[in-house]
């Protein structure tokens, strides 16, 4: 299988290893990019405690609840990841903000 950054041979593995230590440094000037799916899923959760009791439904539920968030979390983090690896492998420069000494 063909590394999809660089086109070289690899056993086994979706990106060589110099591709994903590239990508890894690459991806480190994004790191404030977990604070929208954690505030997300702490919306859901937070939503879910809160309202599922006024409504009467049972505490089992309101636990149930906080599984639901949790896949909330996964779920963005993860499409995040795709998107954020497809702009890396398209070259996409790092936004002007990002660029040290640079105005």
């Amino acid at each position: 299988m063909a590394c999809p950054h660089c086109k070289v041979e690899t056993e086994g593995e979706r990106w060589c290893a110099d591709c994903e230590r590239a990508y890894d440094g690459w991806s480190r000037r994004y790191a404030s990019d977990i604070i929208w799916p954690v505030l997300m899923a702490m919306v859901i959760v937070t939503g879910v405690a809160v309202a599922l009791p006024l409504l009467g439904l049972g505490t089992a539920l309101v636990g149930a609840g906080v599984f639901v968030g949790f896949g909330a979390l996964v779920g963005v983090q993860r499409a995040n990841t795709r998107r954020r690896r497809r702009q890396f492998l398209r070259g996409a420069a790092v936004p002007r903000a990002y660029l040290p000494g640079k105005t």
